[in-house]
């Protein structure tokens, strides 16, 4: 496989057509090496617009929705972010190369050993993995300037809003299959939010997820 042309077929053909046209963001998919990210046995699947499956059941999502993520969060160079779901470790790598500081929250250890490992590989040495369950967020180090949540949930728990500053980003996919929404949520005063829908998708929910309460009559 020539990974450099796979590469580039992926960003012209996936995501420039998912509306990803920050350029930024664009070479940043060509600096941070998505194929070393990938467990081995599914290294052929590196830049294919698939989901890629991790251990503990879980996946890789697919580029362009990576990418469009990374786009919508904005993420400047001075900011603190805050990801729920690390995974094999990818999202954490294009985040950090982005901003001051990334905290990703993993509920397997299984997979918080693989992202420490697959960053610790790369050379980023700016994202701390937590294990713990992220399902309401994480106080450790709030408020964040943004948070990016890579599972869907009906709803997005009050923590997550209380745990954003002022000017901050929350980057999440909200619904239940087969109607879910991402949206970029942002904190606009102490009171204010303003909520963007980008577009519809389904996506693996995150694990221990708040739910709607059902009434029964």
């Amino acid at each position: 496989m020539n990974l450099e042309q796979a590469r580039f077929n992926m960003i012209e053909q996936q995501i420039r057509t998912w509306d990803v046209l920050d350029q930024e963001v664009l070479d940043l998919l060509k600096i941070v090496k998505r194929e070393a990210f990938v467990p081995a046995a599914f290294s052929a699947l590196a830049f294919v617009d698939t989901e890629i499956p991790l251990p503990c059941g879980q996946c890789m999502l697919m580029p362009k929705f990576e990418a469009r993520m990374l786009q919508e969060a904005a993420v400047k160079k001075h900011e603190n972010v805050l990801e729920i779901g690390a995974g094999s470790g990818y999202m954490a790598a294009l985040l950090a190369r982005r901003s001051r500081h990334v905290t990703t929250i993993e509920i397997e250890p299984e997979l918080q050993a693989l992202a420490q490992t697959n960053l610790r590989n790369y050379g980023i040495d700016n994202v701390d993995v937590m294990l713990g369950d992220g399902a309401h967020g994480w106080v450790g180090a709030a408020p964040y300037d943004v948070i990016v949540i890579s599972g869907s949930m009906p709803l997005l728990p009050p923590e997550f809003l209380e745990q954003i500053k002022v000017g901050g980003r929350i980057v999440c996919v909200l619904g239940e299959a087969p109607v879910m929404t991402a949206q970029v949520i942002t904190r606009v005063s102490e009171l204010g939010y303003n909520t963007v829908n980008l577009f519809e998708t389904a996506i693996m929910p995150l694990r221990n997820a708040s739910t709607p309460s059902r009434f029964r009559f």
